[in-house]
């Protein structure tokens, strides 16, 4: 096999990993959500843009705030997860680059001088982040719910500020009873992958 990664690795990172739509009531720790984001965060971007910014869901008073800007089908699963993560891109990433990126000292202006650059490159690299993320839960031994059903200006408005836009929720936890939807098919390699 070409892959080095434990096929018992793999089970738990993509065959057998699905979407979760229901949760057991077990909760999930900040020391988890801390081991998956140091996890995560090597995991790369452009220029080590790292945009990615989580703003975990824990009290009820914002759990009730979130789950009304949810779309119906997507409350309930909302409401009942231990934790829930909005996942969310800092349109001003640019700010850190001479930190995470020193050895390019004009990258900051570069970016500042072009806010559709920039909105651009935080919504992918965050994107891709988002990805990492959810693997990440997954190498935790924990199941993800990640969403796109919701009102995103009612949530950027309500958890964040003029800086973040929301890319993604996830709910979180120790799968439930009838969690999974059944296995939909794949497309085969021939259907993705063309050499030129």
């Amino acid at each position: 096999m070409a892959l080095t990664l434990s096929p018992e690795a793999q089970d738990l990172l993509f065959r057998e990993a699905r979407t979760a739509n229901t949760f057991t009531t077990e909760p999930v720790s900040d020391e988890q959500v801390r081991a998956i984001y140091d996890l995560i965060k090597y995991a790369p971007t452009a220029m080590n843009q790292q945009p990615l910014r989580i703003v975990l869901v824990r009290s009820l008073e914002a759990r009730e705030r979130l789950v009304r800007l949810m779309s119906p089908g997507n409350q309930a699963k909302t409401a009942a997860a231990p934790l829930v993560a909005i996942l969310a891109a800092d349109l001003d990433f640019h700010e850190e680059l001479s930190r995470v990126f020193p050895h390019r000292p004009g990258a900051r202006d570069a970016f500042d001088a072009d806010e559709a650059l920039r909105t651009r490159t935080a919504r992918f690299n965050a994107a891709l982040q988002v990805g990492y993320f959810i693997l990440g839960v997954r190498a935790a031994g924990l199941a993800a719910g990640p969403m796109g059903g919701y009102d995103a200006d009612g949530i950027d408005k309500e958890f964040l500020d003029d800086a973040h836009t929301v890319l993604a929720v996830v709910n979180i936890g120790r799968s439930g009873p009838d969690a999974w939807f059944e296995r939909l098919p794949r497309l085969a390699y021939e259907e993705v992958v063309t050499t030129v």
